[in-house]
């Protein structure tokens, strides 16, 4: 390492990948092709055999956290740790509870948009399928159904946008789905449609400020080509980078004094709709996007671990 914090060519670091599934693999393989030491965790026990062969796996975390000199956490849910974790000095990517309340709990999420002066739709918070169902009634509209909170993976996809103005498709899905959803989804939120383009701007933070360019980006979320079909986690995304720009400094550039209090080092998205009335941000990614870290590392001058071990210590 040299006076300045930075690895010098050739210097060999040890990173610790910690996964709720199995999605940070490629980088981890990229790491550990660069000549670093590499161990992955992957909580979920579908994705046990996934990289075997590849990478390292262990089955409990926390009995190498020692052993890294970097903690990579690749997915929401992890903030606690993240957050004790760098409090005793450890360098960590990746997670804090802050970051994650941001993107599993809607209501936090909407609440700190509003209160640092975004641009919000009106939106409701359930946690109840039928008040929602008597809701829409009594109001009728055209809404958005989305789930709130750290959901199963095959209901993380999982949205619907109303076509009807009075609301009624989504209250018959609802209707036809409440039993079985209710088991997974225990709050969720509906959301006032605005008609308008579906653009998101993301940038890493290294604990103090953004680090940029803004990568500026549109996910296709329809099944079939010709944006037709039900929507989908995400079918593709297209993206370029921007120097600060409209959308950027109208959302995420108003969270730079939460994010650098507790000390969030990682990526960080929102999703927006915009048309001519306003810049609306619907969510925060506070995590890598994927396939968006892969397309991303693309553009990376230096090595992948240079980049995670200068953004994990405030370089």
């Amino acid at each position: 390492m040299n006076s300045e914090g930075q690895l010098e060519t050739g210097e060999r670091k040890k990173f610790l990948f910690v996964s709720l599934e199995s999605l940070s693999g490629d980088l981890a393989w990229a790491v550990q092709k660069e000549g670093h030491a590499v161990k992955t965790y992957i909580r979920s026990k579908d994705d046990d055999d996934v990289y075997n062969g590849i990478l390292e796996k262990v089955e409990a975390w926390e009995n190498h956290k020692d052993w890294a000199d970097v903690i990579v956490f690749d997915d929401v849910g992890f903030g606690e740790h993240a957050d004790r974790l760098r409090k005793a000095g450890k360098l960590v990517v990746g997670g804090s509870s802050y970051t994650d309340q941001l993107e599993m709990n809607r209501e936090f999420g909407q609440a700190e948009m509003a209160r640092l002066g975004m641009l919000v739709l009106p939106h409701w918070d359930f946690d109840s399928f039928d008040r929602s169902i008597e809701f829409i009634r009594k109001n009728p509209g055209r809404y958005v159904w989305k789930p709130s909170g750290n959901t199963p993976s095959d209901m993380k996809g999982l949205l619907f946008l109303g076509t009807e103005e009075d609301g009624k498709d989504i209250a018959e899905i609802l209707e036809h789905n409440k039993n079985t959803w209710a088991r997974k989804v225990k709050r969720f939120q509906l959301q006032k449609f605005v008609s308008g383009v579906e653009v998101a701007v993301g940038v890493f933070f290294n604990g103090n400020d953004f680090l940029y360019p803004v990568n500026v980006n549109f996910e296709h979320k329809k099944l079939f080509p010709g944006d037709i079909g039900p929507y989908t986690g995400e079918m593709g995304t297209l993206m370029y980078w921007s120097a600060p720009n409209t959308i950027f400094n109208l959302t995420l550039a108003k969270i730079r004094e939460e994010l650098r209090k507790c000390g969030y080092a990682g990526y960080i998205d929102i999703i927006c709709i915009a048309n001519a009335r306003g810049v609306y941000p619907l969510e925060f990614t506070c995590r890598f996007g994927y396939p968006t870290i892969s397309i991303q590392m693309e553009g990376i001058q230096n090595s992948f671990g240079e980049f995670l071990y200068a953004l994990a210590s405030k370089q």
